[in-house]
């Protein structure tokens, strides 16, 4: 909690929250302090009360389905009876008439460009650095550094630059090159001296002459070969000079390759998202504050980020555009950054940094909202990140079009009190809540001159789908939810009416998160579905992720895919609305305790992070000791898979709670050494401290109290208890 308030009209702001804003978010924005604090006071007291009304209508649906499943309790469900039932009630919106989104002035890396999309936590600067800058990675980095080639014949990786290893990286490299950019006759693998260009023509003739988009030069050698495949840019480097400094450089290097390659940079992480929400743990003014300062850095460029990696200095800037000669002759600048985008909280959540006149909480995206896109409109002058001043902000956790239509409502007040243009803030839907499922075009019609993002979240969309239909019957374990057929209908829903709305060319339709860093291999062979499936962007974790996904863009030209899957069958209401429950479950013993041990452990691992040390995303080791990306949607998931278990009594209390112990002791062992920990507070470990162990208490609550915590969410204990843990 804040220690201290000052009273501004009738709110009451926290001390370090005011100071930010007035002092280091409004200068060089144009708005004075007194109309940026009058209007967001009035904003909020008119605001606050609708807020409310909207998270009682969501506990009034689910009460009343609640009670229509006890009803029937052991009967088949009926499909129809179902259907008729949810429209009754008001969860299924009427759909209206055929429209076409109307968004305007939408960055072409939204609009035009399919690739990846990495997430990152706000309140890590380095982490958004490096985020940001990953629009452009080193193929030979990515390679080299993962088990993409693997450690056989001779190519382990080690501390000693591995030329076998640097080999393969070569021989992956120009397949590469041989299948996208390809060359009129002969290979990439048969060039064997630096290509020349001479009055602006290139003496390699490819298939296609257009890829060649430009170069540059050092001395009098080609340095750079920029060539261009289905909207990516691919930069060729060359440097006959280049010298291997052992494993520092990673790469093939220049001395090693007969052409003179060093490396092969590609364009990798096209957008950004800058999340405030499920990966940062922010429970107070003083966390509000970090993450914003974060953000604000970002958007005027000047963020930096000074520490130390393996003994050396390390310092972190924004990149600077990169500077190419086209064909024709001309100068030319390539965005060196990735297009990045805000993701604010959701409806739900309140937060102490404010209090409104009652000495209620604000609504944290409310709140959010004021102050990421006032952060983002002193990009408007040096268009650093958005050339055509839009702020993109994604909404998560809407339920159904009423809270969507909210979310256009807060985002047009917003721009009155900054002075913005209609409609400059963009939104992206996280479908990921089945009122929004079930309702995707009508919310997408509340937001159609507005909307530049669609996307399916896996985690958080189960989480949901087990809590609204917890009533309804056991679960299936939490591994078959992949294959269940609510799934994919749900996933081919998204793109079928991304499509129908017109998003292909002005927006994205995206696919969720690679989960596991450390298995490249698996993610390259596995996640070339997702532009298959018409998705023009997918998150994935790292840096080194997007250069290596960057790769299925190339394969599969989205926009051309999105065509065809434009004549398909859509996907069927009732398929989406299947329940994934067990009809008769029969289960074994060890099937059981293996399930809940698997939970078990991935709330805890997360859990003891998020209370102990404030870190709301990261590498969790799961039960086989495989990192694995968690967050707040992974959390969700797992407790309310034992909430629901015990509930129908698949499971005791008293064994979960036996569980819970054991894999604390798991989880201590392998925080004790992480050092993914390094520079947190010290870790103490749960286990033989259960009664006095602040985030194993937590953990517990989520899984005993899952069934009674709003829509399945975790933030009301998580923050509860860090600020418990913050006193």
């Amino acid at each position: 909690m804040a220690k201290k308030y000052i009273s501004l009209g009738r709110l009451s702001i926290a001390s370090e929250l005011l100071h930010f804003i007035n002092n280091e978010l409004l200068p060089g924005t144009g708005i004075p302090r007194k109309k940026f604090w009058k209007g967001l006071d009035k904003c909020a007291h008119e605001l606050a009360p609708k807020n409310k009304n909207l998270l009682g209508f969501r506990e009034i649906l689910q009460k009343k389905i609640d009670i229509w499943h006890r009803n029937r309790k052991g009967k088949k469900i009926n499909t129809k009876k179902y259907l008729n039932f949810l429209k009754a009630i008001g969860y299924l919106n009427k759909e209206g008439k055929k429209f076409q989104i109307n968004t305007k002035n939408v960055d072409k890396e939204i609009s035009t460009i399919a690739g990846p999309q990495l997430v990152v936590p706000v309140m890590n600067a380095r982490y958004s650095l490096n985020a940001a800058n990953a629009r452009w990675g080193s193929l030979y980095d990515a390679l080299y550094g993962t088990d993409i080639i693997p450690e056989s014949n001779g190519a382990e990786r080690g501390k000693k630059y591995n030329y076998i290893r640097g080999e393969k990286v070569i021989e992956y490299a120009r397949n590469f090159l041989d299948v996208n950019v390809p060359l009129k006759k002969g290979s990439w693998k048969n060039i064997s001296e630096i290509p020349k260009v001479e009055n602006n023509k290139l003496n390699l003739k490819l298939k296609n002459s257009k890829q060649f988009v430009g170069y540059a030069k050092k001395s009098t050698h080609l340095s750079s070969l920029l060539l261009q495949n289905n909207n990516l840019h691919i930069d060729i480097k060359f440097d006959p000079y280049y010298t291997i400094g052992g494993l520092k450089d990673k790469s093939a290097g220049g001395l090693q390759d007969k052409a003179a390659i060093y490396d092969i940079i590609v364009e990798s992480a096209i957008t950004t998202i800058v999340d405030h929400e499920d990966s940062v743990a922010a429970v107070d003014a003083k966390d509000k504050v970090h993450g914003y300062r974060n953000w604000l850095g970002l958007m005027k460029g000047d963020l930096l980020y000074k520490g130390e990696k393996n003994g050396k200095k390390l310092i972190r800037k924004l990149n600077p555009d990169r500077e190419y000669i086209d064909p024709e002759g001309n100068k030319i600048k390539l965005h060196g950054r990735a297009l990045m985008l805000n993701r604010n909280v959701g409806h739900l959540m309140t937060n102490p940094s404010i209090l409104l006149n009652d000495g209620s909480e604000i609504p944290e995206g409310i709140m959010d909202a004021f102050i990421t896109t006032a952060a983002a409109i002193h990009d408007f002058k040096n268009k650093k990140n958005s050339r055509t001043n839009s702020v993109y902000i994604v909404k998560p956790k809407m339920h159904g079009p009423n809270e969507s239509a909210f979310t256009d409502l807060i985002f047009e007040k917003v721009e009155k009190v900054l002075g913005l243009k209609k409609y400059t803030i963009k939104i992206g839907i996280m479908d990921e809540e089945r009122r929004t499922t079930v309702n995707l075009k009508e919310c997408i019609r509340t937001v159609k001159n507005r909307v530049v993002f669609i996307n399916t979240g896996f985690l958080d969309r189960t989480g949901d789908e087990m809590h609204t239909s917890m009533e309804a019957g056991p679960m299936i374990k939490k591994g078959d939810m992949k294959t269940s057929q609510w799934i994919s209908a749900y996933e081919d829903n998204n793109v079928d009416v991304g499509l129908s709305c017109g998003f292909s060319g002005i927006a994205q339709i995206g696919k969720g998160m690679w989960a596991a860093p450390d298995k490249m291999a698996d993610m390259v062979k596995q996640k070339i579905n997702h532009p298959k499936s018409g998705a023009n962007c997918a998150w994935v974790p790292s840096p080194t992720a997007a250069t290596l996904h960057a790769l299925h863009y190339h394969q599969v030209d989205v926009f051309s895919k999105q065509k065809k899957l434009k004549n398909r069958s859509s996907a069927k209401l009732v398929n989406i609305l299947k329940i994934p429950i067990m009809d008769r479950p029969n289960w074994s013993m060890k099937e059981i305790t293996k399930e809940l041990e698997n939970n078990a452990q991935g709330i805890l691992g997360y859990v003891v992070r998020w209370i102990d040390q404030g870190v709301g995303c990261s590498k969790v080791p799961d039960i086989n000791n495989v990192g694995l990306m968690e967050d707040r949607a992974t959390l969700r998931i797992s407790s309310q898979h034992i909430a629901n278990w015990l509930h129908h009594g698949i499971c005791s209390k008293e064994q979960v709670l036996k569980t819970m112990k054991k894999m604390a002791k798991i989880v201590d062992k392998q925080n004790i050494r992480d050092p993914a920990l390094k520079g947190y507070a010290s870790y103490h470990p749960m286990s033989g401290n259960y009664d006095k162990s602040i985030a194993f208490k937590a953990a517990c609550e989520l899984v005993f109290h899952g069934r009674n915590q709003p829509s399945g969410y975790t933030e009301p204990i998580l923050h509860l208890n860090r600020l418990l843990k913050k006193i």
